[in-house]
């Protein structure tokens, strides 16, 4: 099924981060390796606005860390935090104006065995592989789905999740959304009380709080 779904376009992701972490919910981040294809369905995301956003890594002004959110839309950025995990994210907006996209949980897909492996969580059994209470620490928080996925700045950042030659996409399945939530972003202190965090409402995979 994967096989068929093509990248989404560069232009999904041409315009305000808000609408962007919304139309996000429910697609999916795949990952093409030599040993199989990974795939998470996005239930939580943040937007970070710009040079505006106090919290946003594009505040300071353009670097040579952040100099993806001031590029083209539909870039992956990833950066590295806390001395220990990855995170994922997407440049939204015309180039030359900073915005992004942080992925904060996915609900795994496909190539579960793999990803338990990525994050060092052996299965005690193979019903654990469709167990949500065992998935949910392959994917659920951003650092969690970096790893899952074999995320590092070294090897993904300024990846194109539009194109089809990418080995890191972002996909539509067709997957149907029926209730989103909007709060506060969670784990940061400046601006913290925006609400521009969201996710799936109901779904088990979200990272955080769910009211």
């Amino acid at each position: 099924m994967l096989a068929s779904c093509k990248p989404l376009p560069r232009a999904f992701f041409n315009r305000d981060p808000r609408k962007v972490a919304r139309a996000l919910l429910g697609k999916l981040v795949v990952r093409k390796t030599w040993r199989g294809v990974l795939a998470g369905r996005i239930v939580e995301t943040e937007a970070y606005l710009g040079v505006n956003d106090a919290a946003a890594h594009s505040a300071a002004g353009k670097t040579a860390r952040n100099f993806v959110l001031f590029g083209p839309p539909g870039i992956a950025y990833v950066y590295f935090i806390y001395g220990n995990h990855y995170c994922l994210n997407v440049s939204c907006l015309p180039d030359g104006t900073a915005g992004g996209v942080l992925f904060r949980a996915l609900e795994p897909v496909e190539g579960i065995k793999q990803m338990a492996a990525a994050r060092g969580i052996d299965p005690a059994t193979d019903a654990d592989l469709a167990n949500p209470s065992f998935l949910k620490k392959l994917t659920s928080g951003p650092g969690r789905l970096a790893e899952a996925l074999g995320v590092t700045r070294e090897r993904d950042n300024e990846k194109r999740f539009f194109s089809p030659r990418s080995d890191l996409q972002i996909v539509d399945d067709g997957y149907s959304v029926r209730r989103i939530a909007v709060t506060p972003r969670i784990g940061i202190v400046k601006s913290a009380d925006e609400p521009l965090r969201y996710f799936i409402t109901g779904n088990a995979f979200v990272s955080g709080p769910k009211v």
